[in-house]
């Protein structure tokens, strides 16, 4: 793929800039100097690119199904009833205003790591409805809906004043921590470790014993003596994962999920700071943070919050309130060594200016972004975006750079 984005890449830049040299009266040769030496400053190795801090939704459903252990719906393990009860799951990671489609991305993104079937990121829907703050009346609470004998057995906090069941970083971790365990206990069987989470590891070892079987060669519905709510437990899952499948074929719920969707990531709250004053520092929406972090109705030093990854926060060991910001390059790109173009100067990390506006939102460039594309993004004119950031219209956009802007209204 480099080999054919190198020279599409450089005709481009040659092209552009050729004409644009030739308006000008200056020597084409000069323009593609120029052209050449900005091309060798790029970082054409991923790794040395910032890393992403928004995706399309759709890259989030795309990589849920790639993780399944079981990608085609059985329709034969599922029924209507199901099927109709989760029926509005698709609607809810296609509505804007829910924080349903990040919650499970982020999930999803934790079992992937974890390398375990995204089958599990169903769990949630079933058991709180990917409600971090979801509370049951009979005791369990939070995304996973873990009962607090259960969360202190996989060291989920809890405390006067602090539960972590509904920290979707403290609860997730858990959770996933004991559904690898699980998933090793039941030989790579992600129906019978659904089964044991529901219903806890001793009742499904004491099932297949007494029902003769083992891990390798036990069918789940024909396990002997479990609860019916066991049983369900995996036909509800399989029900979400033939709903999610059918999704695929509306055009109207796909067109819903085609949009940038914050990636989530934990973060340490700085001591002496309370949730709100982090997400304003941060320019985050307080109550949307809020939403997402439950748990914290105090200040609490070294708690994960968990936020957008473009928080300033997600820098390991910067403890500054200085975020990098978009500047002009005062010398040409020929002068500096590549690697320094790959990473920013100290003097580029800087406060925006005063023009971009105290209250304003940050945008951080991502290869292959102009400012035409950002500026669309949010609604306001490229003169807008430029001047905000004290950028002229012959500026470049590298990777990594961060913006000022206040969305369209």
């Amino acid at each position: 793929m480099r080999r054919l984005c190198l020279p599409l890449a450089l005709g481009m830049l040659l092209g552009t800039g050729s004409g644009t040299l030739a308006a000008q009266g200056l020597p084409i040769s000069a323009g593609m100097t120029q052209n050449v030496a900005a091309l060798t400053a790029l970082p054409l190795d991923p790794a040395s690119l910032p890393a992403a801090t928004t995706r399309n939704g759709r890259e989030i459903f795309a990589n849920f199904r790639e993780g399944l252990a079981a990608p085609q719906c059985d329709a034969e393990a599922t029924s209507a009833r199901w099927r109709k009860q989760f029926s509005h799951a698709p609607s809810r990671l296609g509505n804007v205003e829910d924080d349903a489609l990040p919650l499970f991305g982020y999930v999803v993104d934790e079992l992937r790591a974890a390398n375990l079937p995204t089958e599990f990121a169903l769990i949630p829907f079933v058991e709180s409805g990917y409600r971090p703050g979801a509370r049951n009346a009979s005791g369990p609470a939070g995304l996973w809906q873990f009962i607090a004998t259960t969360a202190r057995n996989h060291r989920v906090p809890m405390e006067k004043g602090y539960d972590g069941r509904l920290s979707a970083v403290d609860s997730t971790r858990a959770a996933v921590r004991y559904l690898k365990t699980l998933h090793g206990m039941f030989a790579g069987d992600w129906q019978l470790a659904v089964m044991a989470y529901n219903a806890g590891e001793y009742r499904i070892l004491q099932s297949l014993r007494r029902g003769g079987m083992n891990a390798q060669n036990a069918t789940a519905s024909e396990l002997p003596g479990l609860s019916p709510i066991t049983y369900a437990y995996v036909e509800k899952l399989h029900a979400l994962a033939c709903v999610l499948e059918q999704a695929e074929h509306e055009p109207d719920l796909m067109a819903s999920l085609d949009r940038q969707v914050p990636i989530l990531k934990g973060h340490t709250l700085p001591a002496n700071t309370s949730l709100a004053a982090w997400s304003t520092q941060n320019a985050l929406d307080p109550a949307r943070i809020a939403r997402l972090n439950p748990a914290l109705t105090s200040s609490r030093s070294g708690t994960r919050v968990l936020a957008p990854a473009a928080a300033i926060g997600s820098v390991e060991g910067d403890n500054s309130d200085s975020v990098l910001v978009a500047t002009r390059d005062a010398a040409p790109a020929s002068a500096a060594p590549a690697a320094a173009a790959r990473r920013p100067t100290t003097a580029s990390r800087t406060v925006a200016s005063a023009s971009a506006g105290s209250n304003g939102r940050r945008h951080t460039v991502r290869s292959g972004e102009s400012a035409w594309t950002i500026a669309r993004r949010y609604g306001i004119s490229v003169k807008t975006l430029l001047s905000s950031n004290n950028l002229d219209a012959s500026a470049v956009l590298k990777p990594g750079m961060v913006l000022r802007y206040e969305e369209g209204r």
